[in-house]
């Protein structure tokens, strides 16, 4: 059995993270990775042994690739295609009808909100998007409550494999990155939040949240980049919480991070199961984080983290007073040692190999 993935190539985020990994795990003659533009995504796995194509665009909208992606899966005999994001998604629409691959895809996001405030354009892209979400062989789903968001859109469940994410647990943590380093002091309360600066991620209400508090030792990391960088960096000095918030931009010290932190944060609007809490939760870190995709099955709560409705700015900056309290009395450190060890033993990069492996048997032969 041989597999391609297929990705555009600019991910910073969760999508990135999930395709290395999962990846690494597969033989280098059995799994590869095709890929639209070079990046960290492509650098990364390569340093991770993978096999890496590049079908280099001219643009976003040069279709010229197409052909040479259809002949590249058909030459090397590929049995299934796996492709992640929009724009793989849709493509792969075309690579259905020009080869004999199984189309599998993860849906790493809400696809009707992957394009918000994104205008008329958005709206075009998002329909396009659907159209192709809606003609795949088959679909993983990272969480039950995905699986059921992929049912509400039409999708037949008997086409869903529900597979939780994973990564690599490690013994010991990662050594810390120097908080003075990164602008900040010992004594500060640092909550750090890894995601691309999207909409959809809810920066804005972590800002409100952290106002609402009036505690400038809070302080707020922010791992990631994107499309809204200089807007959010805008809004924070208008909001007058400027001098709480650190943009790091991309990171490939995470771990290093995380392991400096005292929470880790989530306020999406929307997500399937987010890796960056995994990430968090390895380096023994308690979570705040809104309830979307699978964060129920990771998050319990009050003994590892807090869990808060979308869109809730006074929600947020509650879980994040508790939390604050939490850290003065000492009981914090509890919570993330108890999170690590039922994280560590649920949401294993093995079990991920392990399920996606028999699915994709299963997706060749055509057994439901």
């Amino acid at each position: 059995m041989k597999v391609l993935h297929f990705i555009s190539g600019g991910e910073t985020g969760g999508s990135r993270k999930h395709v290395i990994t999962l990846l690494s795990q597969f033989p280098k003659e059995q799994a590869s990775l095709a890929v639209l533009q070079e990046g960290a995504l492509s650098q990364e796995a390569r340093e991770a042994g993978i096999d890496v194509h590049l079908f280099k665009q001219s643009s976003r909208y040069d279709l010229s690739v197409l052909n040479k992606l259809a002949g590249f899966i058909r030459e090397n005999g590929y049995d299934i295609l796996h492709t992640h994001g929009p724009r793989a998604n849709l493509f792969g629409v075309y690579l259905k009808g020009r080869t004999n691959a199984k189309w599998v895809t993860t849906v790493h996001s809400d696809p009707k909100l992957d394009f918000m405030k994104s205008g008329l354009k958005g709206t075009v892209f998002t329909k396009l998007s659907l159209y192709a979400l809606n003609r795949m062989d088959y679909y993983f789903a990272v969480s039950e409550t995905f699986k059921n968001n992929l049912i509400s859109m039409g999708i037949p469940a008997d086409k869903i494999k529900t597979v939780y994410n994973g990564i690599e647990f490690t013994s010991q943590k990662a050594e810390p990155v120097s908080r003075a380093s990164l602008g900040l002091n010992e004594e500060d309360f640092v909550l750090t939040m890894v995601a691309r600066l999207h909409p959809i991620k809810g920066h804005e209400l972590v800002f409100e949240a952290i106002k609402q508090l009036d505690k400038p030792d809070i302080k707020l990391v922010l791992v990631g980049d994107g499309p809204i960088r200089d807007e959010l960096i805008q809004k924070a000095e208008s909001m007058a919480v400027g001098n709480q918030v650190r943009f790091l931009g991309f990171r490939q010290d995470v771990d290093s991070i995380y392991a400096a932190s005292d929470l880790a944060l989530l306020a999406s609007y929307s997500e399937s199961f987010p890796l960056a809490l995994l990430e968090a939760a390895n380096q023994h870190v308690p979570l705040v984080t809104t309830d979307v995709g699978g964060v129920r099955e990771l998050v319990t709560e009050d003994e590892t983290g807090w869990i808060t409705p979308t869109g809730d700015a006074k929600a947020l900056a509650s879980a994040f007073s508790k939390a604050y309290d939490a850290h003065k009395n000492g009981n914090l450190r509890k919570m993330g040692e108890k999170l690590y060890h039922f994280a560590s033993s649920q949401f294993s990069l093995q079990q991920l190999y392990k399920e996606t492996k028999e699915t994709y048997e299963k997706v060749k032969i055509g057994k439901k």
